[in-house]
C-alpha cells in the first residue's frame, strides 16, 4: 500500500507555488485563483488518502450533530480572538493597521455575494488539504501534538509569500485553532463548519476593517 509522506512533500511544495502567486504575483484574480487552488489541493489530498485505504477518508468525513455546534461556536470563538487581537495589534504594533488594511483590500476585487459563495468553497477545501491530509499524515508519522504543530506551522508559512506579518500570525493562529478541533474531535466536519461560517463573517459580513 502506498504511503502518504512522499505525496505529501510534494503537494506542500505545490501549495507553496500557488500561495506565491496568489499572494505575491498576483497574475489573476485572487478570489479566483484560491478557489482553484484549494479545490484542487483539496482533490489531490483525498485522492492520495483513497490510495492508502478507503477507511482514512471514511474516519475523516464521520459525522456526529453535535459537530455543526461545535463549528457554530468555535467559529465565534475565533472571530472575537481575532476582533480582539485587531484592537490589541493597532496598539502595540505600528505596521499592523497598514498589513491589516491590505489584507482586506481583496474585497474589492469581486462583488461581495460572488466571495461569499467561493468563501464557501474555499474553506471547507482548505480543511480537506491542510487538516484532512497534510495535518492527518503528519500525525501519523510523528504523533498527534507533533503532527498538529509541525502542519499548523506549515500552513502558517505558505502565507509568508505576502510579505505581510499579521496575515502570517492570522493563518497560523487558524492552524493551531482549527487544527486542535481536527485533533480532539477526528473528524473534518467541526473544522469545515467552522471555517466556512468564520470566512464569511471576517470577510464580508463583520469585517474588522
Amino acid at each position: 500500500m502506498p504511503g502518504r509522506f512522499k505525496p505529501l512533500i510534494i503537494l506542500i511544495i505545490l501549495a507553496a507555488a500557488m500561495w506565491l502567486e496568489m499572494f505575491l504575483l498576483k497574475n489573476f484574480n485572487f478570489w479566483f485563483e484560491m478557489t482553484i487552488a484549494a479545490s484542487l489541493l483539496a482533490s489531490f489530498g483525498i485522492y492520495c488518502n483513497h490510495r492508502c485505504g478507503e477507511a482514512i477518508n471514511f474516519r475523516l468525513y464521520y459525522f456526529e450533530p453535535k459537530h455543526i455546534f461545535i463549528g457554530i461556536i468555535s467559529a465565534a470563538v475565533l472571530y472575537l480572538i481575532f476582533y480582539g487581537g485587531d484592537y490589541v495589534s493597532k496598539l502595540v504594533l505600528s505596521f499592523a493597521d497598514k498589513q491589516v488594511v491590505n489584507i482586506y483590500s481583496n474585497k474589492a476585487l469581486l462583488d461581495p455575494s460572488i466571495i461569499v459563495i467561493l468563501l464557501l468553497i474555499i474553506g471547507p477545501a482548505e480543511e480537506i488539504f491542510w487538516r484532512g491530509y497534510v495535518q492527518d499524515t503528519l500525525q501519523e508519522k510523528f504523533g498527534d501534538n507533533a503532527g498538529w504543530i509541525i502542519a499548523s506551522v506549515i500552513y502558517g508559512a505558505v502565507h509568508l509569500f505576502a510579505l505581510n506579518l499579521m496575515l502570517f500570525i492570522a493563518a497560523l493562529v487558524c492552524g493551531l485553532f482549527w487544527g486542535w478541533i481536527f485533533k480532539r474531535y477526528k473528524s473534518l466536519w467541526p473544522g469545515i463548519i467552522s471555517h466556512a461560517l468564520w470566512d464569511v463573517t471576517i470577510f464580508v459580513l463583520l469585517p474588522v476593517r
